[in-house]
């Protein structure tokens, strides 16, 4: 019997394995720009405050983004985990080509999203120009799951505001305002409404 369960033990971490390979590994792409457009930011309107998770969430301006998922890391401890369980990495104009992307070292740790290089592909300030790390609040169950479901390589649509967040002790997260800035203070807070891989 021992033996019997051992096989079966044996059969299920291959299986679990070869399906986590299958649905979690890297899309590929041919070279070449896959995303021409620059995000796009507005006034948030009439876009009211809600609650999320115990946070006051005030919509700063209206957003929308279609990218290359460059890393995704999901988050499970914290205060920020509760709000915002996952950071994608993007990439837009050349910062989602291939042929560009295959000389860049990508990483993420510490809700921040980290690049190396041993030579430049492109100018450094076009990385940083057309690269972010985007801390994602998920307005809803369905859209968490979408956002969990992302994979490195997929092409997404992204819509929703970038958002200030406060705790009722005077604790606060506020989105960056432009895609130009670097290091602390520069990733965005996206309350994102939908979210499309293409």
């Amino acid at each position: 019997m021992r033996m019997t369960w051992t096989r079966l033990l044996f059969i299920f971490l291959i299986a679990y394995g070869a399906f986590h390979y299958l649905t979690q590994r890297e899309i590929e792409h041919a070279p070449g720009v896959l995303v021409a457009e620059e995000p796009y930011q507005g006034s948030a309107g009439a876009a009211a405050e809600q609650t999320i998770s115990g946070f006051q969430v005030t919509p700063l301006a209206s957003f929308s983004i279609r990218a290359r998922v460059l890393a995704s890391k999901g988050y499970y401890f914290g205060r920020e985990a509760d709000l915002s369980p996952v950071d994608l990495a993007l990439g837009w104009g050349r910062m989602s080509d291939e042929e560009v992307l295959k000389d860049i070292s990508i990483s993420q740790s510490s809700r921040f999203y980290y690049w190396r290089v041993n030579h430049f592909p492109i100018p450094r300030e076009e990385i940083q120009s057309h690269s972010a790390n985007m801390h994602m609040i998920p307005a809803d169950a369905k859209v968490k799951k979408s956002l969990q479901n992302i994979r490195v390589g997929n092409v997404v649509h992204i819509q929703g505001y970038l958002v200030e967040a406060k705790a009722a002790e005077g604790w606060r997260w506020k989105s960056s305002h432009t895609r130009e800035d670097t290091g602390r203070g520069a990733c965005e807070l996206v309350l994102v409404q939908s979210v499309e891989v293409l």
